[in-house]
Order: C-alpha cells, then sequence, then structure tokens
C-alpha cells in the first residue's frame, strides 16, 4: 500500500521540479533581480536597481497599468545610466507634472506592440536586407539593426542604443535592455 501511495507523489515531485527548472531556465537576472517570465512588465521592472528612474518615469507618465496590461508588448528598457547620459535637468524637467505629454511621448517611443523576441528581430531584419522598421506605440518608427553580435536600435534623431540584456520575457512580452534613452 505504501508504494502504491509513493509513486503518485513522487511524480508530482518530478513534475514540480521540471516546471521549476523550466522557469529557472527563462528568468534572466537584470539590475541585480530576476525577471520572472510569470510576472508583467511592472512586476519585474519594479526589483531591477538598474531601472528605478524608468520606473519612476512610468509611474509619473500614468503607464503603470498600461504596461502591467495583456499586451503583449516589447519593451526597450534604458537603464539609470541611460538616462543620466541626457542633458543636465531633462529627468527632472520631463518628471514634472506639466511635462507629463512630452514624458508619454517619450516612455511609448520605447514601446512595440506584439512580443517580438531577438529571434523574431533578427527575422525582421533579414526581411528587411539587414534592418527592420518597427511601429511605436507612440506612433513614430525604430529601426533594428545588428552591428556585430549586437542588436541596435537607431531612433527618429539618429541616436542608437545598443541591446545589453535581450529577451527578458515576461507574462505580458518581452523586455531588452538598452544602453541609451531613444528620442522621437
Amino acid at each position: 500500500m505504501k508504494r502504491i501511495l509513493l509513486i503518485p507523489v513522487l511524480a508530482m515531485a518530478m513534475i514540480a521540479t521540471g516546471t521549476a527548472t523550466a522557469l529557472a531556465q527563462n528568468t534572466v537576472m537584470v539590475g541585480g533581480a530576476a525577471m520572472y517570465p510569470t510576472k508583467n512588465i511592472v512586476e519585474n521592472a519594479v526589483n531591477s536597481k538598474d531601472h528605478t528612474t524608468l520606473v519612476a518615469a512610468v509611474k509619473a507618465a500614468g503607464l503603470v497599468e498600461t504596461l502591467q496590461g495583456d499586451g503583449p508588448f516589447t519593451v526597450f528598457a534604458p537603464t539609470n545610466e541611460a538616462f543620466s547620459m541626457l542633458l543636465s535637468g531633462t529627468v527632472d524637467n520631463l518628471l514634472k507634472p506639466e511635462n507629463k505629454g512630452t514624458l508619454t511621448a517619450v516612455l511609448t517611443y520605447h514601446v512595440v506592440a506584439g512580443k517580438l523576441d531577438a529571434k523574431a528581430l533578427m527575422e525582421k531584419m533579414k526581411m528587411g536586407n539587414g534592418s527592420a522598421m518597427l511601429k511605436t506605440v507612440q506612433g513614430e518608427d525604430l529601426t533594428v539593426m545588428k552591428k556585430g553580435k549586437n542588436l541596435e536600435i537607431k531612433d527618429s534623431k539618429g541616436g542608437v542604443a545598443r541591446v545589453t540584456i535581450k529577451d527578458v520575457y515576461q507574462k505580458n512580452g518581452v523586455i531588452h535592455v538598452i544602453d541609451k534613452v531613444l528620442m522621437p
């Protein structure tokens, strides 16, 4: 009788371990925190010490609820260091309530509808003879290119950001960490 009961318990333990292993394989560390594919973009981003400026900006722009939604979204997420490269006072100015429209435009310029991981971006670039145009939620285009082994994102002003961490899967999309702020 004990053997019969033990078999289902062992099977359940094996299934749980397999699920945990699969989850761990898709979990990426960003800003010292694990980014879990079972959480949404905001739930993960708030734990990254490298994205505190981005999270503050998303809150100031009133985009938290949107980025917690079903999506799917592809987010090109600038780090704190990327924001610090902007002209002195730019971030503080954007965070003022009277500049919410501009802040929203800048942030939504970093978001594309759909779940475009690195493989999907590479397929789009292949179809585009080495580059791909992506329509942002803000309404303008970004250009995705490959330089060596790196993915790069070019904004409408000619600025180029490099993807430093790709394929950070979320419940509602995917994040690619970038080293510059993109400007519409």
